[in-house]
């Protein structure tokens, strides 16, 4: 089973919020987890928000940081897929930063995990599998 999973979803994980059992066993299933690789300065930019608020120390963000990008098997390029993005965008009136996260889904038959209501409710419509 290939996985995608977006920033929402893999904070639930690192900081053992209320789905971060649900997810993890998602992850657990998968062969195969994917992400754009917008997901690192998605990533690597909330973390330096909790940073930033001094609720977790420098040190603890960046080993969040990793243990998060260790999550990833490979990152897809958003060069090659900005265009689908963009156009579902528009189609949803929702985020382009998401839309890179769903077109990854939809066109490697995965499995998106987030914690984005929103996000889970176009990948419904689109046909999408989802987790949430």
């Amino acid at each position: 089973m290939t996985t995608v999973i977006d920033v929402s979803g893999v904070m639930e994980i690192l900081l053992q919020k209320e789905k971060a059992e649900k997810f993890d066993n998602v992850l657990g299933k998968s062969t195969f987890v994917i992400a754009p690789d917008l997901y690192i300065s998605e990533l690597t930019n909330t973390l330096w928000k909790y940073c930033n608020k001094k609720i977790y120390s420098e040190n603890e963000c960046m080993e969040f940081i990793q243990d998060g990008m260790d999550y990833i098997d490979r990152f897809i390029n958003c060069k090659d897929i900005w265009q689908e993005a963009f156009s579902e965008g528009i189609n949803h009136k929702h985020s382009i930063y998401d839309m890179f996260y769903m077109v990854t889904a939809r066109r490697n038959g995965g499995t998106l995990i987030t914690g984005d209501s929103a996000l889970a409710a176009i990948c419904k419509k689109c046909r999408v599998e989802v987790c949430f």
